[in-house]
């Protein structure tokens, strides 16, 4: 028809998917972690944005799998395959520590003295006796990095150096501040923080010779003669420097920050008063590059903030981890995990349904326990189990097991569990609470993951940081722009009811281009509604108004009448001449 525009990415992604039945992507809504289909209904979209980033751009623009495995580079330097922003680690003598960067804005801390090459095991590199029997211990995500100082022996605990230790730093287009609680933020010149670093800590590793605490279940046989494995992620071994293990003692260190410099002045007492058996000690400031956060907190006082999958690959748990039947999980504490969203890619979009998915890849059990998924107010690097953020409202709950494979009947394998609305319970609140998000009323929307009952050993199960918000959704509608009347190549339209256009055409082409509130453009399928005043030619009579509207994604259409039209979106018409409003009501989707 004539006037009318061509197809967006989004639209044919829609025709696509109403003719195969099939959902579509649309490419080109593409970021690190956010995916968009269109559906096979023809009208809606379905909106995926992760926790953590599922694609990282490569050299060339394309996208590729994460993955924070190191490798040497050719400039010497050495960095992880595949990460969400650029890494650098020193390569040897000569190169800065660590580098961060991300479109213009950087962070470098460099060691005091020469590094020697470095020895790359995965996604860490060591770097051997930077100190007398001090190993500088460097491992990456996707999103961060984590500096660990391997303190070996009592010996090494005892040189001077130790006291406080001093990086020099230098940022690029950030400012870094310092909170009370000894985090750390960095903002960019529009106010947007880039990065963070929770407390740095420091801990033994006392638990690696603990004998109080009951020997795993999966060393001991139940009453039926089998063996029943515990969760390997809370009896993994101490010691193994990427955080505390069980019955390791665990000390807060000071930060020390200068225009110039990021100091760190560990615990005399714990470097002093060590058991030699409870080496080695470590030293850990870490940073984490990104727009979104989560954390893990435990009620012994134990948090993770940027929280990983653990080495085995398989989340953190939640519930209460003590023992239940033949099973030992911990000393009996409670666990949660959080999750935060960012808003921006839900921008100018009208919510019809959400659904937060997450993967259970372990339970204690093969009977399922409930699970609430919470909304609370925000985290930061600096929250703990004192702090912690006050629950806000109940979204979802699930009656849920997973990840125990064969050991159930029938078989239980790892599962992403999806929490959305159950429409019989009234009290479930996740898709209000995303739509009012997207329309901009609170400014980060997070979620908790907890047992129900968490005085329930049976009910601790594990879930990974990969959690997913998935939205259906509309664009928003916006004003049209470009109404009037086609006469060559423009557009005529007369703003005013006392200087109205008149034409003579019997039969004009109306045109109007449909808008949508930023962000909600992608694929919009929009009508715009024309309200046309026909007049009789007899004064004092009201006109009949009427509305129309061309087919979905056809901006123009001709109208005929009887007499003279007026097409305007509110109040009479008034006066001789017929007119055309420069404005219609707004458009809707289709």
């Amino acid at each position: 028809m004539e006037g009318a525009l061509e197809p967006d990415e989004g639209q044919r992604a829609l025709a696509q998917a109403a003719q195969s039945g099939s959902r579509v992507e649309v490419q080109g809504e593409r970021d690190e972690r956010t995916t968009v289909y269109a559906n096979p209904d023809g009208h809606t979209f379905t909106l995926e944005h992760a926790a953590v980033p599922v694609r990282v751009v490569k050299d060339g623009g394309s996208w590729q799998s994460p993955d924070p495995t190191l490798e040497l580079r050719a400039d010497g330097s050495v960095g992880p395959k595949a990460a969400s922003v650029h890494m650098a680690f020193a390569g040897g003598p000569g190169d800065p520590l660590v580098t961060i960067a991300d479109r213009g804005r950087s962070l470098q801390l460099d060691w005091p003295d020469a590094l020697p090459k470095p020895h790359l095991d995965g996604a860490s590199a060591v770097y051997e006796n930077v100190l007398p029997d001090v190993d500088l211990k460097v491992t990456a995500t996707v999103e961060s990095f984590q500096q660990v100082l391997v303190v070996k022996t009592p010996e090494a605990a005892a040189d001077p150096r130790l006291r406080k230790l001093s990086f020099a730093m230098d940022v690029k287009a950030l400012k870094v501040q310092q909170g009370p609680a000894g985090n750390l933020t960095a903002v960019d010149a529009e106010g947007r923080t880039v990065f963070r670093a929770p407390p740095a800590r420091m801990w033994d590793s006392a638990g690696a010779t603990n004998t109080d605490a009951p020997a795993p279940a999966a060393a001991r046989p139940t009453v039926l003669g089998e063996l029943t494995p515990a969760d390997p992620s809370e009896v993994a071994p101490s010691g193994s420097g990427l955080g505390p293990g069980q019955g390791d003692n665990v000390a807060p260190i000071g930060v020390e920050l200068t225009e110039k410099s990021l100091s760190v002045v560990p615990d005399r007492d714990m470097l002093a008063e060590t058991d030699d058996s409870a080496y080695p000690v470590f030293i850990d400031p870490t940073v984490t590059w990104g727009e979104s956060e989560r954390t893990l907190l435990r009620s012994d006082g134990y948090e993770s903030y940027g929280w990983g999958n653990g080495d085995d690959g398989r989340g953190q748990g939640v519930g209460k981890c003590g023992t239940w039947g033949a099973y030992y999980c911990g000393p009996g504490y409670v666990q949660r995990l959080y999750y935060e969203f960012s808003p921006a890619s839900l921008a100018g979009k009208d919510i019809l349904g959400a659904t937060f998915r997450v993967t259970e890849p372990w339970a204690f059990q093969c009977e399922p326990r409930w699970v609430d998924l919470v909304r609370t107010n925000n985290i930061s690097s600096s929250t703990t189990w004192s702090s912690r953020p006050k629950d806000l409202d109940l979204m979802v709950d699930r009656h849920v097991s997973a990840g125990r494979g064969s050991l159930c009947d029938p078989d239980s394998p790892d599962a992403p569990v999806d929490f959305k609305d159950n429409a019989e319970e009234t009290n479930e609140n996740l898709t209000p609470t995303v739509r009012s998000f997207a329309a901009g009323k609170f400014s980060r929307l997070t979620l908790m993951l907890k047992a129900h009952d968490e005085g329930d050993t049976a009910a601790w199960k594990r879930f990974k940081n990969d959690a997913v918000l998935v939205v259906t959704y509309v664009g928003m509608p916006a004003l049209p722009k470009d109404v009037g009347l086609v006469a060559g190549t423009g557009i005529l339209c007369s703003p005013s009811s006392m200087a109205p256009l008149t034409v003579s055409d019997p039969t004009p082409l109306v045109t109007g281009r449909p808008m949508t509130v930023s962000g909600g453009s992608s694929g919009a399928s929009l009508r715009i509604r024309w309200r046309t005043d026909k007049l009789t030619g007899r004064r004092g009579r009201r006109p009949t108004r009427t509305w129309t509207r061309p087919p979905r994604a056809t901006w123009a259409t001709r109208w005929r009448r009887i007499g003279a039209s007026r097409l305007c979106p509110r109040g009479p018409f008034t006066g001789s001449r017929p007119s055309l409003c420069p404005t219609t009501r707004r458009g809707r989707t289709g």
